[in-house]
């Protein structure tokens, strides 16, 4: 039997880099400019029912200023969900993904908690409410992929060793099966800490290297259920593909694709 490895992201990528910000500040006008210009890409999850108002985003702006990463749900008010009876808890998320929808021009799939609270009751709506991955606030320091997308805890948040553990990500020594740094916090603390900087060098630290997939958080979760979804024949010698985008592995040490559709012997 072959050895194969499901350890690769798109085009044969040894690991993956994405981050997530809350709130739709008026201060994601400049972190998305930082995070373009050095090719970062991630998630911005949005308060619809406070756009346009003091500090935060216009609705005319989202689908522009976001353009190339991801709008999520924030909820439409930004309340406890856990405190909420369960009726509110689907409208807040609905209400919020319609809006968004319609300001993105597609599908919205995933979601960060409202200050990072949750319980079994709000985890239980999300896939009715079509949520397919829902950001908590733990940061567990790791570069793992979690095993329920429903509470997926980050690397960290920004404030926390930033730098030292993008230079630990950087290290071949720390690279494991999809190995994924992922990163959160809100861009109006930089403006408070003052520390603009931060972010700046770490992007300078973790870009351009062509090792690296920068994807925005639905593209690592569509990616992960289709290598989950892989089917492979008794004795392993034959794997088919059943989604709509390729997967990469590795079989006796040599990087293989697997097409949309594809039957791969090996």
């Amino acid at each position: 039997m072959s050895s194969i490895c499901f350890n690769l992201y798109p085009g044969g990528r040894k690991k993956a880099l994405t981050m997530s910000y809350d709130d739709g500040v008026i201060h994601d006008r400049r972190l998305v400019e930082i995070f373009n210009r050095y090719g970062i890409r991630g998630a911005f999850h949005l308060n619809s029912g406070k756009l346009d108002t003091p500090g935060y985003v216009s609705a005319s702006e989202v689908g522009r200023l976001y353009a190339g990463h991801e709008v999520s749900v924030h909820t439409v008010s930004h309340p406890y969900l856990g405190d909420l009876p369960r009726e509110l808890i689907v409208e807040e998320i609905m209400a919020d993904r319609k809006a968004l929808e319609e300001l993105a021009g597609y599908p919205v799939r995933g979601m960060s908690y409202p200050f990072g609270t949750w319980d079994d009751r709000v985890v239980e709506v999300l896939p009715a409410c079509g949520i397919e991955y829902a950001r908590t606030t733990d940061s567990h320091r790791g570069f793992h992929i979690p095993r329920d997308f429903l509470t997926w805890g980050a690397t960290c948040h920004h404030k926390f060793d930033l730098l030292d553990l993008a230079r630990q990500f950087a290290a071949p020594s720390h690279w494991f099966r999809l190995p994924l740094f992922y990163v959160w916090g809100h861009s109006y603390e930089f403006e408070n800490d003052k520390n603009w900087g931060l972010i700046e060098e770490f992007c300078k630290v973790v870009s351009g290297d062509d090792s690296t997939w920068y994807a925005t958080n639905i593209e690592i979760v569509d990616y992960v259920q289709a290598i989950r979804r892989v089917q492979s024949s008794a004795d392993g010698t034959m794997l088919r593909n059943p989604s709509a985008i390729s997967v990469w592995l590795t079989a006796d040490g040599q990087s293989r694709e697997i097409k949309p559709g594809e039957i791969l012997t090996i």
